[in-house]
């Protein structure tokens, strides 16, 4: 029986350390992985590797990670060991009214401790930036290093200090050789905490940090366009990072007890400056890829700050207008137009803003943007014509087009008759020939737009008898054909060809018929979404001349064919667009890359705040139906 209980034991913990430790394997072999696949391995490869250490932006991530975790877990571990023992030594009324204040941080969302941090930041009008996050991250950190430490205070003889004080200690030898050596367990152990704590964090980093700076955990969180897979590369340094600390720390008390006994002491300055030698090597790589710099340039020294989508430039884009100009880029990330509304509608200051067509839109609408100057703009003769006065910005007195596509299906040709898809459209979604074989995307707008092409309707209507007859189409959709409900996930999904078809953005599929030549891409007749991300400069910008020069880059045959050859949407350069189309191109036989635009029947999102709430309700009500089938 016992022998039964050991053995099931082992089992389970076998079980558990697969569960935990295989995903990390998984990780660490995707990075050394030839192609961007993020499911396939296709070859053995340094090049994710290259591709991270050039990354500055990556690189400037890992620093701000490091640096702050280290700064605030000492910090936090100071004040909180101080602070339990102060509180130890306190009247007990004191004491437990502290202690329960300490819980009330660890105990409360994170959400609501970020945006209480944010406005405290806002209140006082402090610049939001490294300084913000370390703050935020000490406040935070401190909380369970005092909870941590407690347990082991208590364990003590309160008369331990006393006792040290009567033979002739100093308070200070009383704190340092007698009391702290008895905590020790409790101090490393917050201090572990803090550093986890820290390390990790994104929702508190988030809100109260600005100026571009972002730690690891923001970086990955705004690949929301594509997933890099040199992210696989970075988490695999971290992870061998880790590692090493936790060898030396398991190592160093095994060290420690040996040299005390020949007599030896093993010198804490070791591990020190150890530490202090890895952040500053990062902390000098990031110095020396941020200030670098080459004569007197037009913009020498100035810098520029856009709000733009995680992974939506090219490689060199931003190093070679640095180069360029002489300035220097920060660029933050959203995920959502939405979220970048909010920084913006709440005076947040960016130079150059990327949103898309129905936030423009709506932006113009409230008077946050400020109109281009003509005069400082060099590169309309060069863009594409049918990207040019869309109904959200007719004349182009806001806004120049950044990256243009529409959504269509993406479908596996050994699968899916493109006679089925011109028969159907949009209505082959409900074919059960293809139930549990579909994917539908994770996006109200374009899931709604989808149904209602379907049903003939306008993807703009606000007429809510339409709009319920699209919601009953979705919902007899994900009742009886079973599709997986996904986002960018169908991008390497569709390339290894686990689904039949799916809903999806021109520039992913494009990407996918380029990886899998099994693949295809229609626009179904009865219309789509033909959407626009565009540049914009905010009324609040401080550098609207480097602004200017920055769109003007963008929209360049350089930049244009840079930005669009990695990220793999279809550029408004005229130039660039038929040279990666064409023959030769790197989308050659693409029609994803080029999608039709004399369908029409397509349109462009029209803003309207009522018809959005009402869409977004009904859409919550889709995924519930979907997750009860």
């Amino acid at each position: 029986m016992k022998k039964d209980k050991r053995i099931l034991g082992k089992l389970l913990m076998a079980l558990a350390i697969l569960f935990f430790y295989l995903p990390i394997l998984f990780m660490i072999v995707f990075s050394f992985n030839s192609s961007k696949s993020l499911t396939t391995f296709s070859g053995f490869s340094l090049e994710w590797y290259q591709k991270m250490f050039a990354n500055r932006d990556m690189m400037s991530s890992l620093y701000t990670t490091i640096t702050i975790a280290v700064i605030a877990t000492f910090v936090s571990t100071v004040i909180g060991t101080i602070s339990a023992i102060g509180l130890s030594k306190s009247k007990k009324i004191v004491r437990k009214v502290v202690l329960q204040l300490n819980d009330f941080p660890i105990m409360n969302p994170e959400i609501v401790t970020a945006i209480g941090l944010m406005l405290l930041f806002i209140t006082f009008k402090v610049e939001r930036g490294y300084l913000t996050m370390l703050l935020a991250h000490i406040a935070f950190c401190i909380p369970y290093v005092i909870l941590s430490v407690m347990p082991k205070i208590r364990s003590l003889d309160p008369n331990l200090a006393d006792a040290a004080m009567d033979l002739g200690a100093t308070p200070w030898q009383a704190l340092t050789k007698v009391l702290v050596p008895q905590i020790m367990p409790g101090i490393v152990s917050g201090a572990l905490i803090a550093f986890t704590m820290s390390f990790d964090d994104f929702i508190i980093s988030y809100f109260v940090t600005g100026g571009g700076v972002k730690n690891l955990s923001i970086m990955v969180y705004t690949m929301s366009k594509r997933v890099n897979p040199s992210i696989n590369a970075i988490s695999t340094l971290v992870v061998v990072m880790i590692t090493l600390v936790l060898i030396v720390m398991n190592i160093a008390p095994i060290v420690k007890e040996k040299k005390a006994k020949v007599g030896k002491q093993l010198s804490p300055k070791v591990f020190l400056i150890t530490g202090l030698v890895a952040v500053l090597t990062i902390g000098l790589m990031s110095f020396a890829m941020n200030h670098v710099s080459s004569g007197t340039r037009l913009f020498e020294g100035q810098t520029l700050h856009v709000y733009n989508w995680g992974e939506y430039t090219g490689e060199n884009l931003i190093a070679n207008f640095e180069e360029e100009t002489g300035c220097k880029v920060v660029m933050d990330f959203f995920d959502s137009n939405e979220q970048m509304y909010i920084k913006v509608a709440n005076g947040e200051s960016y130079d150059v803003l990327v949103p898309s067509d129905y936030m423009i839109e709506r932006l113009i609408q409230e008077d946050l943007l400020l109109p281009l100057d003509d005069t400082q703009l060099t590169c309309m003769n060069d863009l594409y014509d049918g990207v040019l006065g869309m109904p959200y910005d007719p004349n182009n007195t806001y806004s120049i087009p950044y990256f243009w596509g529409s959504v269509g299906i993406v479908y596996d040709k050994t699968k899916v008759a493109e006679k089925d898809l011109q028969e159907e459209g949009y209505n082959i979604f409900l074919n059960q020939k293809y139930k549990g074989d579909i994917y539908l995307y994770d996006s109200e707008r374009d899931s709604f737009m989808m149904a209602l092409k379907a049903l003939g309707y306008s993807m703009n209507t606000s007429d809510e008898k339409e709009l319920q007859a699209a919601y009953e189409w979705l919902v007899a959709c994900v009742q009886t054909m079973e599709p997986e409900i996904v986002t960018d996930e169908i991008i390497d999904n569709m390339a290894q060809s686990r689904k039949a078809l799916g809903l999806i953005y021109s520039g992913d599929a494009a990407y996918v018929m380029s990886e899998n030549e099994n693949m295809g891409f229609y626009m179904p007749l009865s219309g789509t979404n033909i959407w626009s991300d565009a540049m914009v400069i905010p009324k609040n910008a401080k550098n609207p001349e480097l602004a200017h020069a920055f769109i003007n880059y963008v929209s360049s045959y350089e930049g244009a064919m840079d930005n669009s050859s990695f990220v793999g949407y279809t550029s408004p350069n005229l130039v660039v667009m038929e040279e990666l189309g064409g023959i030769g191109g790197d989308y050659e036989g693409i029609n994803a890359y080029m999608p039709s635009t004399d369908n029409p029947n397509d349109e462009v999102f029209k803003y309207d705040e009522a018809t959005r709430k009402l869409i977004s309700q009904l859409f919550s009500k889709v995924k519930i139906a979907a997750s009860n089938s």
